[in-house]
């Protein structure tokens, strides 16, 4: 039995992290300006008053509002067998799904549909197949485990 490359494995990890994404931070600073007058000395920095930076939280992504263009990619360490998921909308007004697999591949159309359905069908089919991906995943991390157990003779 050959030995999981370390490689396809990190691979696999960044790829998983760059699908879900962590919210991003971002400091606003708060400080107020004063405003010089007649009484004010000259060379004398404004005080900051006693508040602290305020922190929202933005996602890396921005919201999509409209549905034509939304897409999402799936999982997988290789760019040539990872799945992808594009909303287009159609001369008729109605959009439709455009599913592909790797670059190079032509895609299948699933449609018509609304804006609403396009969006939850990519939404439900990049979902699932990140599920099945850590399953696939965990299955081959399992077989692995044990693998290194029977070698060590351990079984």
């Amino acid at each position: 039995m050959s030995e999981i490359d370390p490689t396809d494995q990190t691979l696999a990890a960044i790829a998983s992290m760059l699908e879900h994404p962590e919210p991003v931070l971002v400091v606003r600073d708060t400080e107020t300006e004063a405003v010089a007058t007649d009484d004010d000395s000259v060379g004398e920095a404004p005080q900051a008053a006693d508040e602290h930076p305020v922190v929202e939280e933005q996602p890396l992504v921005p919201e999509h509002t409209d549905a034509d263009g939304y897409s999402k990619v799936g999982p997988g360490p290789m760019v040539a067998i990872r799945l992808k998921w594009t909303v287009h909308r159609g001369d008729d007004g109605q959009y439709y799904v455009h599913e592909t697999i790797g670059e190079q591949s032509a895609p299948v159309i699933s449609g018509p549909m609304t804006s609403e359905a396009a969006v939850h069908f990519v939404d439900a089919h990049a979902d699932e197949a990140h599920r099945r991906f850590e399953e696939l995943r965990s299955e081959i991390a399992g077989r692995s485990s044990l693998a290194d157990y029977e070698r060590k003779g351990e079984a």
